[in-house]
């Protein structure tokens, strides 16, 4: 894989004078052509693609199994803090995977290609920046950082190495996100001008509540490392198992959901991100020690920009609703309305006639009659009887295939960026301007504060 590196370390130097928009369209093309050439081809042993997951808890066990559907791919090591997933690892994988407790031996070795990192949100970025100095390709899942300040420092370790990372927002590489993307481009729902998102969950394991082994703890724990570097932290099950909950390993609702949907919406609108965020909040209902909020909501103000006209997001997540495990993704436009589902979505559409309209609820009724009949009689004159009837417009459906993944094919152009020195379909600057605005709503709710926030520069500005 020496070659592919070499080429990428020096892809910004040569691609200079091509613009991101036609590199990336070209990319596009030729990742294609790869993922139908490697759906056909039987993969030699040293051709394969050797891949270390660092972190095998939900998200790093449900990665390795659907990036094993995959054709020349291998699983060759597995990293985690806790021993009996490692020992898991090896059940499901066969006892010569190498499994350690420490991701650095990982890294540094010469016949591992890629590393998948699926730890918690707080080492996200130290892994990310290590494997990228060792030379590694990246996939990294979201959010890309735990905190904003940490963001900037990352990119830049990835333009001076020039190694390939991609982002785990599986949205960007959806084929109903990509024809969706194609309909709003034509127009089909007008100018967009407002973005809804709700996520509700009523249940233990969707509020992070997950099973306990009966084997946790400090010795078949790392604890310390888990850390990162903190002191004086007493052993707490519940703080490694469950460390979604908690604001210094995880990063809440706005990095676990809201990121999903700045993803899937950077990608339709091609959108750099907002302007101004804030968010408010509270700890409702889940009050097991927990120090995030169980219920959040929050305002995001996307600005005039040469890629799209301003519009307003709102966000909001419950994980103790009334109404069930529910989930709304909306895009509302001037002439039309796009809702999604998992992988499939309908446009409504919805045109104002050509004539504006005139009595009923109106002010019409309240002048003199001999001016209501003057008023009537120059608006008939004007408008004909086609002008004022609504254009009758049938609703557009996609649903993806039965049995699509949209991960599966995120994992799938990542390999294939990795096989033929591609850029990625997500990388890290696209994958902070995602994150960032989620991990600003956190510092919005903590700080009780609105976050102004620049998307070109990617760091937060004065108000």
């Amino acid at each position: 894989m020496s070659s592919r590196r070499a080429f990428i370390r020096n892809l910004s130097g040569s691609a200079i004078a091509i613009t991101a928009a036609s590199l990336q369209d070209l990319a596009a093309r030729e990742r294609q052509e790869i993922l139908l050439q490697s759906a056909q081809k039987e993969y030699a042993a040293n051709d394969r693609i050797r891949v270390a997951v660092i972190g095998f808890g939900i998200i790093g066990f449900r990665n390795a199994q659907t990036f094993m559907q995959l054709p020349g791919i291998e699983l060759a090591a597995v990293c985690d803090l806790y021993d009996g997933r490692l020992a898991r690892a090896k059940e499901l994988y066969g006892q010569s995977l190498i499994t350690t407790r420490d991701y650095r031996e990982l890294i540094n070795r010469k016949d591992i290609d890629a590393i998948i990192v699926c730890t918690s949100d707080n080492w996200h970025d130290a892994i990310s920046i290590d494997a990228m100095r060792a030379g590694k390709a990246v996939y990294c899942e979201k959010p890309l950082v735990h905190q904003l300040h940490q963001g900037q420092a990352l990119l830049k370790v990835q333009q001076e190495t020039g190694a390939l990372l991609q982002v785990g927002s599986q949205r960007v590489s959806s084929i109903a996100y990509a024809k969706a993307k194609e309909l709003y481009k034509a127009g089909e729902i007008g100018q967009l001008n407002s973005v809804e998102a709700a996520f509700d969950r009523q249940s233990v394991l969707g509020a992070w509540k997950y099973t306990m082994p009966t084997d946790a703890s400090p010795e078949t724990v790392d604890w310390k490392r888990f850390q990162r570097g903190k002191q004086n932290e007493v052993y707490d099950a519940k703080r490694f198992f469950w460390w979604r909950n908690y604001k210094e390993y995880g990063t809440g609702v706005a990095g676990d959901l809201f990121v999903h949907l700045l993803s899937g919406l950077h990608f339709l609108t091609d959108s750099y991100g907002p302007k101004r965020i804030y968010a408010t909040g509270d700890l409702c209902y889940w009050k097991d020690g927990r120090n995030v909020p169980d219920v959040m909501t929050a305002v995001l103000e996307y600005p005039d920009t040469p890629q799209h006209k301003a519009f307003q997001v709102t966000l909001r997540v419950n994980l103790i609703s009334g109404m069930g495990d529910t989930a709304i993704t909306r895009f509302v436009g001037t002439e039309g309305v796009l809702n999604f589902g998992w992988n499939d979505f309908t446009i409504q559409r919805s045109k104002m006639p050509k004539a504006p309209g005139i009595g009923g609820w109106d002010s019409l009724d309240t002048y003199p009659a001999a001016m209501q009949a003057q008023i009537r009689k120059e608006y008939d004159a004007k408008f004909s009887s086609e002008d004022k009837i609504a254009p009758s417009l049938s609703p557009i459906r996609y649903a993806a295939p039965a049995g699509y993944s949209d991960s599966k094919d995120h994992f799938a152009n990542f390999f294939a960026s990795v096989r033929k020195q591609l850029p990625v379909v997500e990388d890290a600057a696209f994958g902070f301007r995602a994150a960032a605005p989620c991990l600003a709503c956190n510092e919005s709710y903590f700080q009780q504060k609105v976050i102004h926030w620049d998307p070109q520069q990617m760091q937060v500005r004065k108000a």
